[in-house]
């Protein structure tokens, strides 16, 4: 179906960025957008015209308008399970009676907020929560991205089953003005609920008579967390249809919305529901999410690009890598396509990186003078987060500009190790400042990329099924049925517990 349009793409010539730029005075004005206050600088990218025509060429043949109405009216575009992908709806987007119910469930969510600082369920200072996967990273990065330091609660956001990520929380917190809450879609989750029995148990131990009156569960099985023993009045839930990489848009985003102010989630919702018209509005060619695809097509189909790195020069987003990583790799680490043909192209890059300029003294050494051609991805806000001297700022920012002009630039020299081949891409993103809006814009113009990559290579991102095999594998070795496994997890196993 896409194999002219892919020889096509894969004929484009190798042209040098420096003379990309040599060659049309306006590239900067003709690949720098902005929206939702930031700026996308896609000139340091090896697209060009003719890249982007090619790849509008494959959009059309990929059907990806008919894709993204699908997807935005809700239908059951997540194949291999049956079900809508209505995360946008969280926001305004979408079927209206999907939308509807959001908002009364962001309502329902707002009221309990409401209670919960008026003192009426306690007098709570300390939130421990509880989840993991995107029950837990997207909270957490947002908490990170967005806390100003004068919060009203203190907020621990706790996922690994490890009880050295759990144990000092509990040590540093006071059980009795301790709010629990619990976020697990299924209200299933292995992980979670063992953190949740131990956090429970901690709460006994330090004489909270009732320690269940103060959990609060975040959930797509109500059901299950009544189960559980939660009081229905204290549950919120979200749509079974809101996967759970996508799921910050809901009531996941409860204790950030509690710790930061309802007005902060209202104003994340915003920033993200402007980017979705965007996306739903704008040609191709000046579509900023379908504009990052192409980018991200060209370089892992074309020039074999097996990695992405994102390095945000903003100590604030230091989760963004790894919340990246979540939704990018478990969207679109697939090797089926959506009739279940192999997939004949690469699939997601393998997404990684870190925080400026920390990064520049440990990996960039790859990024200007090894072997691999990696795309780089830079983050910087142009208003700092502190109040100290301006030159802490600055640094940061020029450092942050200077890598990208010098992955472009390199610079050559006779003596062969201190020689820059120079030529190597870069996107920047640059935001006004670091709030509610243009976190959501940014939120949610990574994951229409995402999708907008899927529908060109025409496979589902919205399952990940490749997450529960390991899952079952360790169950399997904790039963007491005989169940085992090959002879050298068998001897680990037994190093380890002694039987």
């Amino acid at each position: 179906m896409t194999s002219h349009q892919w020889r096509t793409i894969k004929a484009l010539p190798h042209i040098s960025l420096t003379s990309l730029f040599d060659e049309d005075d306006q590239r900067v004005a003709k690949f720098g957008l902005e929206q939702s206050g930031i700026y996308f600088d896609f000139s340091k990218t090896h697209l060009d015209a003719g890249a982007v025509n090619a790849f509008q060429k494959l959009a059309d043949d990929m059907e990806l308008s008919s894709k993204v109405t699908a997807f935005l009216s809700g239908e059951a575009i997540n194949v291999s399970e049956g079900r809508a992908a209505e995360h946008c709806a969280e926001r305004g987007t979408g079927n209206p009676a999907s939308v509807a119910n959001a908002q009364a469930l962001h309502q329902r969510m707002k009221s309990l907020i409401e209670v919960i600082d008026a003192g009426v369920l306690g007098n709570f200072t300390q939130i421990i929560h509880l989840g993991i996967g995107g029950s837990a990273l997207g909270p957490k990065m947002l908490h990170q991205a967005l806390k100003l330091g004068d919060e009203k609660y203190e907020l621990a956001v706790v996922s690994n089953i490890d009880g050295v990520a759990l144990e000092p929380v509990m040590e540093r917190f006071d059980a009795a003005k301790t709010l629990l809450v619990i976020a697990s879609k299924t209200f299933t989750t292995a992980e979670t609920l063992l953190n949740a029995n131990s956090v429970l148990e901690w709460m006994r131990e330090q004489g909270v008579s009732d320690p269940l009156g103060q959990v609060i569960a975040l959930t797509a099985s109500p059901e299950q967390a009544v189960e559980w023993g939660i009081d229905e009045t204290r549950i919120l839930p979200f749509s079974e249809t809101v996967g759970g990489r996508y799921s910050l848009w809901s009531s996941i985003s409860f204790s950030v919305a509690l710790t930061l102010g309802y007005e902060v989630f209202e104003d994340l919702l915003a920033g993200a529901a402007a980017m979705d018209e965007h996306f739903m509005d704008t040609p191709w060619d000046r579509n900023i999410p379908v504009l990052a695809a192409f980018s991200d097509q060209y370089y892992t189909q074309v020039r074999g690009c097996e990695t992405r790195a994102v390095f945000a020069y903003d100590e604030r987003l230091s989760l963004l890598p790894d919340y990246l990583q979540q939704l990018e790799m478990e969207s679109n680490g697939k090797s089926v396509t959506l009739d279940g043909a192999p997939l004949e192209l690469e699939s997601s890059p393998i997404v990684w990186g870190g925080v400026g300029t920390d990064a520049q003294h440990a990996v960039f050494q790859l990024l200007h003078q090894g072997t691999h051609l990696v795309p780089v991805e830079f983050l910087a806000v142009i208003e700092p987060g502190d109040s100290l001297n301006p030159a802490h700022h600055n640094g940061l920012l020029l450092n942050c500009f200077a890598q990208g002009a010098a992955l472009m630039a390199g610079k050559k020299s006779d003596d062969s190790d201190r020689n820059y081949p120079g030529d190597r891409p870069s996107l920047t993103l640059l935001l006004e400042d670091l709030e509610a809006r243009s976190v959501g814009a940014l939120l949610a113009f990574y994951e229409h990329r995402t999708f907008v990559n899927a529908a060109l290579l025409n496979i589902n991102p919205f399952d990940q099924f490749g997450v529960e095999l390991g899952k079952q594998m360790a169950n399997d070795l904790a039963g007491d049925d005989g169940n085992q496994l090959d002879v050298s997890t068998e001897e680990l196993k037994k190093r380890a517990f002694g039987t």
